[in-house]
């Protein structure tokens, strides 16, 4: 996600520095004239906003909140875009304004080919003059962010959106592998499912890689989103939620890690509701 992403400030007319922690993964965009830093300091010392698109709180910590670069975030814009929990977000937010940076939490939901485009959804939490002030920044990742409120708030909205993934591919892949199993034409069943009210596109867009068991090449892995689950489950347990549904679905997408498709597509999940080596009786 870090290369489009990247790619679509210097479009917008940024002057870009990027840094990974894997050096061979900014290889390919210095060609384009985004400049490549060898540390987290180098990058700080050249920009005045930073834009996060890491794996977890963990690694958020890591890269900006040790003793010898949080002074680095004095006076500059750190616009956070991983999956994380609400209350990492805000705790995220209180270490870099206590030693003078600006944040804001700008989750998304899209992928690689959106990123791309420019047409990824942004949901953002921040003050509205933050919001206001790094909107030109927002827009280069797509057109129409939304401002959910304070932080906390765009990042339990992305949450929630991700639990829907998760739970709408399991149950899909559920309803496959009955229709499979039982004989039954998949095109006839998706048929019927179209023309309901029951009918979401994620359901076509999976439905092949699914009949194939080819999960390779993902937008999104197995592994993330078995993260994101854990997270909505642990952040819905502490507002007092049942966390029945969520909790299964973790266990199914373990099941697909364990299987050996953690960093396959999500739509994995099929692999562990329906296993390929059932043999009717």
């Amino acid at each position: 996600m870090g290369t489009p992403m990247a790619i679509r400030l210097l479009q917008g007319g940024f002057s870009v520095s990027a840094y990974n922690r894997t050096p061979a993964k900014v290889e390919s965009i210095q060609h384009v004239g985004i400049s490549v830093c060898g540390t987290v300091a180098d990058l700080l010392t050249t920009v005045d906003c930073v834009v996060l698109m890491v794996t977890d709180a963990e690694a958020i910590a890591s890269l900006l909140l040790t003793p010898a670069i949080k002074p680095l975030l004095s006076g500059r814009g750190v616009i956070q875009m991983s999956t994380i929990a609400p209350h990492q977000s805000q705790e995220i937010a209180r270490e870099i304004e206590a030693v003078g940076g600006e944040y804001l939490e700008a989750p998304v939901l899209g992928s690689i080919p959106q990123a791309k485009e420019g047409t990824l959804i942004v949901m953002v939490g921040s003050t509205p003059e933050l919001f206001e002030k790094y909107q030109r920044v927002l827009m280069c990742f797509g057109p129409n962010p939304v401002h959910t409120g304070g932080v906390g708030t765009a990042s339990a909205t992305k949450l929630a959106m991700n639990q829907l993934i998760g739970s709408l591919t399991t149950a899909f892949s559920l309803s496959l592998g009955l229709i499979q199993r039982s004989g039954i034409s998949i095109e006839q069943f998706m048929e019927i499912v179209r023309q309901s009210a029951l009918y979401a596109p994620t359901f076509d867009k999976k439905l092949q890689r699914m009949c194939d068991r080819n999960f390779e090449n993902p937008n999104f892995p197995t592994k993330h989103l078995l993260k994101d689950m854990l997270l909505f489950a642990e952040t819905a347990r502490i507002l007092g939620l049942d966390t029945q549904l969520p909790d299964s679905v973790c266990r199914v997408a373990q099941q697909a890690v364990d299987q050996g498709f953690a960093d396959a597509d999500y739509s994995a999940l099929y692999a562990a509701v329906a296993p390929n080596d059932h043999t009717e009786d």
